[in-house]
């Protein structure tokens, strides 16, 4: 809702600049979209090895009862 109404007041100001922004704003989001899946992968690769590096740690333990 907010960046309609600061969409809205750049109509007001300046129009020519808020279509130019309409018109481009699905160009970026397509273009930035497989950059944003990358980083998903790479978070998700990070966070399994981070993962089988502590299990050694969490082995001895043994099963929490609660």
């Amino acid at each position: 809702m907010a960046t309609f109404l600061l969409w809205l007041v750049l109509l007001v100001v300046a129009w020519p600049l808020a279509i130019l922004a309409l018109i481009l704003y699905p160009i970026v989001w397509l273009i930035s979209l497989p950059f944003r899946l990358v980083g998903i992968s790479v978070k998700g690769l990070l966070e399994l090895i981070g993962s089988i590096i502590r299990l050694p740690a969490r082995v001895p333990g043994g099963p929490r009862e609660a």
